[in-house]
This record gives C-alpha cells, sequence and structure tokens, in this order.
C-alpha cells in the first residue's frame, strides 16, 4: 500500500518500507516536518515511482521481502545519485556499515528516535544543497591526470570519462583535494563535508573513504592517494593543482 502526496515543489522524499504501520508513521512524521512524503512497499514499486517523479531522498529499509535494501541500494548506486538513508535493525556494526559501503548517505537503526531521523534526513538534505549551490570560486583541480570540478560536481579520470560519485563521495575527494598532503581527522573530515552533529557517524567516513578508494585507487591493497595515518586519519599523498 502506497501513501503519496501529490507532486508540489517541496522537497520530496520516498520511503521504501514493507510494514504499514511504520511506514504510514514515516510518512506522518516527515509531512509534519514540512515535506512530501510518498512510500512504496518493495523494489519494484519503488522503480515504478522513480519513473514518474523526481524525489530528493530515499528512506530505504534494509530488510525487504524479495529484493532487499542493500540490493537495491547497490542497482541505486550504479545509476543515480540520489541520496540514500538506510533503516536498519541489524545490530552488528559490520552490517550496518555495509548500506554506506554500498552507497548510502547515512543510516539509522530501528527502533529510532523520530528527531534522531528527522535530524540525519535534513543533514542529508543539506548537504545535498550544498552540493547544487554554484561556486564561481572554485576553479576546477587535477591530481595525476585526474579532474574534478567543484562547480559542476564532477570527476573525470585520466582519460576523461566521468566517473559517478555520491554526494558524500565527492565531498570528501574535495576535501582531500583542497588539503593535499595534510592528516586531516575524521572529525575535521565530517566538518568539511557539512555532515555537522547529525550527519553520519565517525565509522561512516571510513565507509565512505572505502568506495572513494575503489574508483580512484590503482591498487586497493595499496592504495596511492588515500592514507591511512595511524591514529590520526587520513592524508592525500598527491600533488595537487588548480587550473586558470
Amino acid at each position: 500500500m502506497a501513501y503519496e502526496m501529490a507532486v508540489s515543489d517541496q522537497t520530496h522524499i520516498l520511503i521504501v518500507e514493507d510494514d504499514p504501520d511504520i511506514a504510514g508513521m514515516l510518512v506522518e512524521l516527515i509531512k509534519g516536518n514540512g515535506f512530501e512524503a510518498t512510500s512504496a512497499a518493495s523494489g519494484s514499486e519503488m522503480d515504478r515511482l522513480l519513473a514518474r517523479h523526481a524525489f530528493d531522498l530515499i528512506v530505504l529499509d534494509a530488510m525487504l521481502p524479495g529484493e532487499d535494501g542493500f540490493s537495491i541500494c547497490r542497482r541505486l548506486r550504479a545509476s543515480r545519485s540520489i541520496p540514500i538513508l538506510m533503516l536498519t535493525a541489524l545490530r552488528e556494526d559490520i552490517d550496518r556499515i555495509l548500506g554506506l559501503e554500498l552507497g548510502a548517505d547515512d543510516y539509522v537503526t530501528k527502533p529510532f528516535n523520530s528527531r534522531e531521523l528527522m535530524a540525519r534526513i535534513k543533514s542529508i538534505l543539506r548537504r545535498a544543497s550544498y552540493a547544487q549551490e554554484p561556486e564561481e570560486d572554485r576553479a576546477p583541480m587535477t591530481f595525476a591526470g585526474w579532474r574534478i570540478d567543484p562547480k559542476s560536481r564532477q570527476l573525470h579520470d585520466a582519460d576523461g570519462a566521468q566517473v559517478s560519485m555520491t554526494t558524500a563521495e565527492f565531498d570528501l575527494l574535495l576535501a582531500f583535494c583542497s588539503n593535499p598532503n595534510k592528516v586531516l581527522t575524521r572529525e575535521q573530515l565530517l566538518s568539511m563535508t557539512h555532515a555537522g552533529s547529525a550527519g553520519p557517524v565517525e565509522r561512516s567516513i571510513d565507509a565512505h573513504i572505502s568506495r572513494v578508494r575503489q574508483k580512484i585507487e590503482p591498487n586497493l591493497k595499496d592504495p596511492t592517494f588515500i592514507k591511512t595515518v595511524r591514529l590520526g586519519g587520513y592524508l592525500f599523498a598527491s600533488k595537487v593543482e588548480r587550473l586558470p
């Protein structure tokens, strides 16, 4: 059963949740905070809605019947950059981090606190809005043949091919390129990527960095660009040049 509102210029959030009680509660919660909300009970219903409407964020339950949330997240990330917040009842940290490694922007564990859920939704939406703002004073940068453009929010490899990135991944790489050869702590990276106090936990930084490495590192077992600094954080070990 889908709970749906008429389309308008408001921020529109898609909830993918098979439990009708939870879905209905989430719709009312999100509507009560001034957003539009639509729910889908499965991946196939989600696909039909995505084909008809533009959404600003997806709240995705991990444990769905049929295609689960992890598979849906992986599939969405292959073709879309829409922000994803995962809901999971899983208690193991490695399972919660899995969603982030597959491309989710953040996660909340069930049973969740409504205020925390809305804080995380608003934090993700803020980061997405920052990503859309023009940055006329930010020139493109290059490193080892790669090109990152803060204005267009695009990354191109040495052959000129565009590499798809989520908002969180791009923000992390931009933070590194803006601070080459400097040790950045997880707290600094959270701040630089507009996460704020309601953003992803520190461990999520590790998961997002893992995904950035998968896209730019020639050898994941021996990273060339993003170096882990024991007890310190991370360091971007490359010469970065700004283009005129």
